[in-house]
């Protein structure tokens, strides 16, 4: 693997520091060179969060067009924490004694180690820009956010910007998409909602698969999806909605979805689902999951499916906290119908640490499938109409001129009424790796 151990004094803007890369290469570390410093603390950039290594200042190794830059310096880039679960671009500029040549001998220890802790990182990407999403600004914010970072982690891309509807699915069903990675969506729910199913699609065309088998075992795409949110509005209606919900409950005693665990990086209960998942034979995959079904008939307010926590800085315990996004489960959360007060109260509680479930209207379980049979007319007393308007708060805005019952499945519309949802465990890989730990004696 070439030079992979190192260690020399540095000078940074910060000071003078000892800096060393260990036998492992995992980690550059940097101490203050003066025994007793205290002016200033040392610094540990783990090897997996480097973006990228260059040669020069860090205004010139930016400059990628002409990666030398100044021979005497190096900069790293890197992963930089910051508050409330956002990271940015952190750079860090080391300067070596001149003549030295010691900043290439850096540089060249550094890529390698990156190499060898990224194997998973994507050499080449095709990325699909929805031109409308995010109030039409969705290339702006790829342009202005991401294409640079590409760029600088050395990753091909081939950039494709939609004009039509199913114009992605279309491009991914019938191009050759060998010399890529994995796929990357920058747009709304739609967007990504388009792209996934393509792929999945696809992979089951290319394996012969008949398609429109409901009860068919699918078989996991080799390409990863990478999301960069650019969209994902809501309407808020009070509308109400008669049917009979048939849900498939988990197998197992842990599958609880008030148990407060959470899905961080590095799950444990995903890691032990994934291993039985994996470990099970064709003729298992095949058969019934685990599981009784039960039944709730009513009006609903909502009827949300989910298989990870959804969580986000406005709503940082998500939409159910304890979703687990590879234990082969979701969790089904009925909102019965209420008053407009008391549904405004179950979504407030998105917002904060309140349990959005302690609601006498609300009901979450932890799943296998899903079956939603909306009521037919001669279930209705008295001509009652499926979809119930409600008057209220936002009631005259979102009203429709002919009501219709109609789902939002990562944001693409479906025209059936009726539905059936099925749990595929280990289906699609993401370009991610968990959201972290909370670090001690945070809160919310």
């Amino acid at each position: 693997m070439g030079e992979t151990f190192l260690r020399s004094p540095l000078r940074t803007p910060r000071g003078r520091f000892l800096v060393s890369l260990p036998p492992r290469g995992e980690f550059l570390l940097g101490t203050p060179e003066l025994v007793g410093q205290t002016s200033d603390q040392g610094f540990c950039i783990p090897v997996q969060e480097m973006v990228a290594v260059r040669l020069g200042a860090a205004s010139e190794a930016k400059q990628v067009l002409d990666p030398r830059g100044d021979e005497n310096c190096f900069t790293v880039f890197f992963v930089r924490r910051e508050k409330q679960e956002r990271w940015s671009l952190g750079s860090l500029e080391f300067t070596t004694p001149p003549q030295s040549r010691m900043a290439i001998r850096w540089v060249n220890a550094l890529q390698t180690w990156i190499c060898h802790h990224g194997v998973t990182r994507p050499k080449s990407l095709l990325v699909f820009i929805n031109p409308a999403g995010g109030r039409k600004r969705a290339m702006e914010i790829y342009q202005d956010q991401v294409a640079s970072l590409f760029a600088l982690a050395g990753i091909h891309v081939h950039v494709v910007e939609t004009c039509r509807a199913d114009e992605a699915r279309d491009y991914i069903m019938q191009q050759d998409l060998c010399s890529f990675d994995g796929l990357v969506s920058v747009g709304g729910d739609g967007t990504f909602n388009e792209l996934m199913h393509a792929l999945i699609d696809r992979t089951q065309q290319k394996a012969g698969r008949l398609e429109g088998d409901v009860d068919m075992e699918l078989l996991a795409p080799r390409l990863r999806i990478g999301i960069i949110p650019a969209g994902a509005k809501a309407v808020l209606g009070n509308q109400s909605y008669k049917g009979t919900v048939e849900f498939q409950v988990a197998g197992t005693e842990a599958a609880n979805p008030r148990d407060q665990t959470r899905c961080r990086s590095g799950c444990l209960v995903c890691s032990e689902s994934s291993k039985h998942l994996l470990a099970q034979c064709e003729e298992e995959k095949l058969s019934e999951p685990e599981g009784e079904w039960q039944k709730v008939q009513g009006r609903f307010l909502a009827v949300n499916v989910t298989c990870m926590s959804s969580a986000c800085p406005k709503s940082p315990e998500g939409l159910s906290p304890c979703a687990h996004l590879a234990d082969g489960t979701a969790d089904l959360i009925l909102v019965h119908e209420c008053s407009m007060f008391s549904f405004l109260r179950h979504l407030n509680r998105h917002t904060n640490c309140s349990d959005q479930f302690d609601l006498p209207f609300v009901s979450v379980h932890r799943v296998r499938a899903v079956r939603f049979t909306s009521a037919k007319l001669e279930d209705y007393e008295d001509g009652e109409p499926a979809v119930q308007e409600r008057k209220g708060l936002c009631g005259g805005i979102c009203q429709q001129e002919e009501p219709v019952s109609c789902w939002s499945c990562d944001g693409e519309t479906l025209s059936h009424t009726d539905i059936s949802i099925r749990v595929h465990g280990r289906l699609i890989h993401l370009f991610a790796r968990g959201i972290e730990q909370v670090p001690m004696g945070g809160s919310c």
